[in-house]
């Protein structure tokens, strides 16, 4: 990558390196010896716990002795998707990144800016001579985007700072004070294996082309969720016909809105074109329902082999019903603040595998009570329909504080140096913070960071003026730390 262009040079320069280092989720080893050496080469505390997060320290420079601690934190980790014609390795391959007018992006694959401009900036900071700051301590998690599982095993006592800033925000100009806690809840219905009859039209039924989205942050925003499309044609065939199931894969991510999805069926061949008839309704209906959200919405309806057995009608019956009555979106707003959602459910994937339908989903909530309750909802529902169902114990929400010293702080520098207001913000997504609420209580945090779009997919770009800024800020927020 070019960097000489790119301002604030030195932190560009770290986000190069970091680019040359594979860092898969839970594939982070190559990532977490480039940090020991980095720290270790500057001849700055440097240690790693067991689960492999790395802690960097550096003192304070010469008149900021007496200042708080602050703890930098960034994941080291990140999401790697690539377009289907890319040959991109990454394990071994660079990410070959270029820009584009005010963004820079990556040639087919992620950018890994979520969050490995974060790292970047720490390391800049670390690197840094002529800098002025208090006692700092940087801390890489691992494994961020698949579970939070480095921020979950983090021990008390790694870190010792006072105030935390958390660098893995995605718009400039906002500073997260808060974020909402979830958990996944998965079912299981074992069935049985029968024959189709002789003389059934066998079809597969497609919905595509939906805007999908973050399961947490985009709950909100009126979007169809492609299982819920699917099982609402499959039924109403299945209450209207005599209708086998014979497969049905629909939905990917946990932490995504389903974009996609598709189910085999057989029905007798003289109902072949009154579905064909009812999949064109139900596609008007939805088309008009989602008329703003959803322009690209497709149903497709094709003649498919039927490979001689499906689900038996009443496991059949049990599952569809449970899907249809399964709460999806959002279940209730914020007491506090009119515009944050405070609970949700998303139904992430539905899918027949060795024997078994599994479905997978998620609740969100910044209330715990609440995400239990929404959990222990979903469980209710499938468990009438007498499928095994599992939630896990999730991860915390991170509750704002409202005295927060640091807070202020970033509000009062961001004015000082930018004379606008910056958005105070909650989110309804997961952040490590919540993780770190919970084993250090009394640290002080917030969330920042430069804007970011497309990710967790190969359309990811940073937008890089606003790097400028958020490199300001953190400094001039690093001068103006409390005294101890």
């Amino acid at each position: 990558m070019e960097t000489t262009a790119l301002q604030p040079k030195a932190v560009f320069d770290c986000f190069a390196q970091v680019n040359r280092i594979p860092r898969p989720s839970k594939r982070e080893e190559k990532m977490i010896e480039f940090l020991k050496s980095f720290g270790e080469r500057l001849g700055l505390p440097t240690k790693v716990d067991e689960a492999g997060n790395v802690l960097i320290t550096k003192p304070a420079t010469p008149g900021f002795e007496n200042r708080r601690t602050v703890v930098l934190q960034s994941h080291m980790d990140m999401v790697c998707e690539k377009n289907a014609d890319s040959a991109f390795d990454f394990m071994k391959d660079p990410i070959e990144a270029y820009v584009d007018g005010e963004w820079l992006k990556a040639k087919g694959t992620t950018l890994g800016a979520d969050d490995g401009i974060g790292v970047a900036m720490q390391m800049a900071l670390l690197e840094a001579t002529d800098i002025p700051h208090g006692p700092i301590e940087c801390l890489f998690t691992r494994d961020e985007e698949t579970g939070l599982t480095g921020a979950a095993a983090l021990k008390p006592g790694f870190m010792t700072g006072d105030y935390l800033i958390n660098l893995d925000s995605e718009d400039e100009g906002q500073i997260f004070v808060s974020c909402a806690g979830g958990a996944r809840t998965s079912a299981e219905f074992d069935f049985t294996e029968v024959p189709v009859p002789e003389g059934y039209f066998g079809f597969r039924v497609e919905v595509k082309g939906l805007t999908g989205g973050h399961s947490g942050d985009d709950i909100n925003k009126k979007r169809a969720n492609a299982n819920k499309l699917l099982v609402r044609f499959i039924l109403d065939a299945f209450k209207k016909y005599d209708l086998y199931l014979v497969d049905i894969q629909s939905g990917g991510l946990h932490n995504a809105i389903p974009r996609e999805g598709f189910a085999v069926c057989a029905v007798p061949m003289a109902d072949k074109e009154q579905v064909r008839v009812d999949l064109n309704l139900l596609a008007a209906a939805v088309e008009e329902e989602y008329s703003r959200t959803e322009p690209g919405v497709a149903f497709v309806l094709e003649s498919a082999p039927v490979a001689g057995t499906a689900i038996d009608k009443d496991t059949t019956r049990r599952l569809l019903l449970a899907l249809q009555a399964m709460d999806n979106g959002v279940f209730a707003m914020s007491q506090d603040l009119d515009w944050l959602v405070e609970t949700s459910s998303n139904l992430a994937s539905v899918r027949k595998e060795d024997g078994k339908v599994v479905i997978n989903s998620s609740q969100r909530s910044s209330v715990a009570s609440a995400r239990e309750n929404m959990s222990a909802t979903v469980r209710a529902v499938f468990e009438l329909a007498g499928a095994r169902v599992v939630t896990n114990e999730g991860y915390p929400g991170w509750k704002m504080n409202p005295n927060s010293a640091l807070l202020k702080v970033a509000v009062d520098s961001y004015r000082r140096l930018f004379s606008a207001e910056p958005k105070i913000l909650a989110i309804h997504a997961g952040l490590e913070c919540g993780l770190f609420s919970e084993k250090y209580p009394h640290l002080d945090m917030i969330s920042v960071g430069p804007t970011l779009r497309g990710v967790h997919s190969p359309d990811e770009r940073l937008h890089i003026p606003s790097v400028q800024k958020v490199w300001d800020h953190l400094l001039d927020m690093l001068v103006n730390i409390p005294t101890a």
